[in-house]
């Protein structure tokens, strides 16, 4: 790679070139690189705060000056320039003032003479103050770097809240499918369960079965002892039958102290089995006062083509069957 060099222009002697170098306001540089003198321009000595020509004029300056953690690059460039690996000499970095600050500054040089075997002979060269533009970039960057910050916070805070607000809607929507006093499935999600395991009994020919449940003479408890004992015993009765669940059962309160349970997968057989399970957990159920809890349990099974209405009135006729024949009975 070859380098061209940048003749002085003809007529002016060293004397007359640094006599206009001290005319110009930036930082010039002159450096015979056979004798090590370097000469600086009073702009070099202002723009980095040093009273004139109060440093040595030799190479050794200009490295004393060179930020320490810049001066591994810029010695690199400045070799592969001289070693013509580089076209040309231009680079930027941080030099210490005089009252220990650093300014950033653009630093360029061109090889004017070299000596007969290549090496270099004299070398002109100028500093320029960028510390202004530098700083900006850098502010503008912890900006942009605040604002990619504040943009992470703002959508962390985002998230949270679209977490918080999804969350709030699972609850609400599980408020809404669940009784206020016994927190088992209201009459809304059994009206959903039960079309769904309808239509799944239909779709794959699975058996399905219900069971219809009631409270045998609970009226005249909420008579006798009030509505509160009529009421913390419906909430006992709900947790007993609880505990007799599968996983894919739904249990629910229609209202009052009537209550279904939707058995998917079960026969007839299976769901009187389970009915009997009831009876006896209700067994150990606390009375209210002198009156045990007991409960009367109609079971049916899905027919094919039956909607859930259908078999909602068969479920409610074979729990009259039960009350009829004595109470604390399973009838299907």
């Amino acid at each position: 790679m070859s380098q061209q060099t940048a003749p002085v222009p003809a007529g002016f002697s060293d004397q007359q070139l640094h006599t206009l170098f001290d005319l110009i306001s930036d930082g010039i540089w002159d450096w015979n690189a056979n004798t090590g003198y370097v000469y600086r321009n009073p702009g070099w000595y202002a723009m980095l705060g040093y009273p004139s020509h109060s440093l040595a004029n030799s190479v050794l300056t200009w490295e004393s000056v060179i930020h320490p953690e810049d001066y591994p690059r810029v010695m690199a460039h400045f070799e592969a320039y001289l070693n013509q690996r580089n076209e040309r000499y231009l680079v930027e970095y941080r030099c210490r003032c005089h009252d220990g600050s650093y300014l950033w500054v653009e630093d360029s040089g061109y090889i004017i003479a070299r000596n007969e075997d290549g090496s270099v002979a004299r070398m002109l060269g100028a500093h320029r103050n960028i510390d202004a533009g530098k700083r900006l970039v850098a502010q503008l960057e912890q900006k942009n770097l605040s604002l990619e910050g504040l943009v992470a916070e703002r959508t962390r805070e985002l998230s949270w809240v679209n977490e918080q607000l999804q969350r709030q809607l699972e609850e609400n929507r599980e408020l809404a499918e669940r009784d206020a006093l016994t927190r088992i499935a209201n009459r809304y999600r059994l009206e959903k369960a039960l079309n769904r395991e309808c239509e799944r009994a239909q779709r794959f020919r699975q058996p399905l079965a219900l069971i219809a449940m009631d409270l045998d003479d609970f009226k005249p408890i909420n008579d006798r002892y009030g509505h509160a004992q009529g009421d913390a015993a419906l909430v006992r009765v709900a947790d007993s039958l609880r505990t007799c669940l599968r996983e894919p059962d739904v249990l629910a309160r229609l209202g009052g102290d009537e209550f279904i349970l939707v058995l998917p997968q079960t026969s007839l057989d299976e769901a009187l089995e389970v009915a009997a399970r009831l009876r006896q957990v209700m067994a150990a159920v606390e009375p209210v006062g002198e009156c045990r809890l007991t409960m009367s349990y109609g079971v049916v099974q899905w027919q094919p083509g039956e909607d859930q209405h259908a078999l909602l009135t068969r479920a409610d006729q074979a729990l009259y069957r039960a009350k009829d024949a004595g109470k604390n009975a399973i009838a299907g």
